[in-house]
Formats: C-alpha cells, structure tokens, sequence
C-alpha cells in the first residue's frame, strides 16, 4: 500500500501546488478592469508551479513509488516495460483520487474568497484551472490543435521521463529534468488548453467546476494524453533502450 498512497499524496501535491497557484496566485481581474491580485504569479508562474510540484514530488516519493503522479505516465512507463501491468489500475486510481481530493480542497478553500473573486474564477472558461478546447480553450484553439498539442506534449514529456530515469543517465537528478520538461510544457500549451498532459490533473479539478460543458470534454484530456505516452514507451523501449542499441550483430557473433 505503500507506494499506491506515495501516488495518491504526490498527485494531490501536484493538482494543490499546479491547479492551486493558477485559481488563487495568477492575476486575477473581476468585471470592470479591477486587478484582485497585484501580486499574481501569471502565466509563468503557473508554469514553474507546475514544474516544481513534480520536482519536488519526485524527491519525496520517487523512491517509493516510483513518483508517477499522472495515468498518463504510468502508461507510458508500462509500455516501455519499467513498470508492471499489475499496478497500473491500482496507481491509476491513486492518482485520481489524490487529484480529487485535491480539486475539492481547491473549491473548499475558494469558497472563503470575497464574492468578487470567486465569481471571476467561476464565470471565465476554465474555472477552477480546468482543460477545454473551443470555447474553453483560454485563446479559442479548436479541438485538432487540443488533441494534437496533448498528445505531443505528453510523447516529448515521456521521453524526457524514460530518458532521465534511464539507468545510463546521471543519478539521482532525474527530477530536475522532469520538472523543468513540466514547466516548458505548461509555457507552450496554456493558451491552448490550459496544459493538462495529466487525466488525473484535468479530472481532479473538472468534478468541481460547476460546468457540464467541460465535463464533457474530459475525454479528449484522457485519450490524447496516454496515446502521446503510451507511443513515447514504445518507441523509447525499441529505439533507445541499452538492449535495443548492444545488440551484437551478426558479424559480431
């Protein structure tokens, strides 16, 4: 049970410390111009908020759990055969709920917030730090530029991930690189879908949106995601792993 509650803890951290900076830090402006928070971290520092979750997520439970923190990324990892098929529903489930338990603390808490805030936050088109396409994309991109950008996104992040926790590469700072991937990640696509690459991240948060319309859109944020991992496992398993690349030849032999 141990490594399934390091799952749970870490993805909540993630979800409080990413979706909980973007809803209660970020520059927030209510009706008529006036600026809540003049302090606001914005855009990049959502972005680093992000990363820093996962950083430091990594330091604690990696070592127990192997400092998933996201579907997406258990699925990946069991394509490229680092991890067991075994675990991956039980971490999966984890991982939402961790998620979940987050997004209701977000929404509790938001709930103390002077009306003004709290109707700014729920009257735009991603309450509560939700992922949407169309209408509830933060620029309008369409539903193609939402599939495609979650699906790369999350290929590039589950070879960064394969690649730092490679036994060749240095030990011990493979979150480093992880949570700086995460953080680029969010830089790129957060004016298209608000980032996700996470189906716990963008679930944990959508359960308490209060709109029925982003709800329905939470497929697209499960399917891109883990098609994006699920490729990156593959092809980071046949093309670039040890066994794949010290294959003697037939010469050789």
């Amino acid at each position: 049970m141990k490594k399934y509650v390091a799952e749970l803890i870490g993805t909540f951290w993630l979800v409080l410390g990413g979706c909980g900076s973007a809803v209660f830090a970020a520059f927030v402006s209510v009706p008529g111009g006036t600026n809540t928070n003049e302090l606001g971290l914005g855009f990049l520092g959502v972005s680093l908020a992000f990363g820093l979750t996962v950083l430091t997520g990594a330091y604690a439970f990696g070592h127990i759990s192997g400092g998933h923190f996201n579907p997406a990324v258990s699925f990946g990892l069991w394509m490229g055969k680092r991890f067991s098929s075994a675990d991956l529903l039980p971490y999966i489930i984890a991982q939402v709920l961790g998620a979940t338990i987050a997004g209701l603390l977000i929404y509790i808490i938001l709930q103390g917030s002077p009306a003004a805030i709290f109707e700014a936050v729920f009257k735009g088109g991603n309450p509560l730090a939700t992922n949407g396409f169309g209408a509830h994309s933060p620029q309008g991109f369409g539903l193609v530029s939402a599939a495609i950008t979650e699906l790369v996104l999350t290929f590039m992040f589950l070879l960064v991930i394969l690649g730092a926790t490679d036994r060749r590469a240095p030990q011990g700072f493979a979150p480093v690189p992880i949570g700086l991937a995460l953080t680029l990640i969010h830089l790129i696509s957060i004016p298209i879908t608000n980032t996700s690459v996470n189906p716990a991240r963008s679930t944990g948060v959508a359960l308490f949106c209060g709109n029925v319309e982003l709800i329905g859109q939470l497929w697209l944020f499960w399917i891109a995601p883990i098609a994006g991992a699920i490729a990156a496992g593959y092809v980071y398993s046949n093309f670039f792993e040890e066994s794949a690349r010290n294959a003697p030849t037939p010469e050789a032999e």
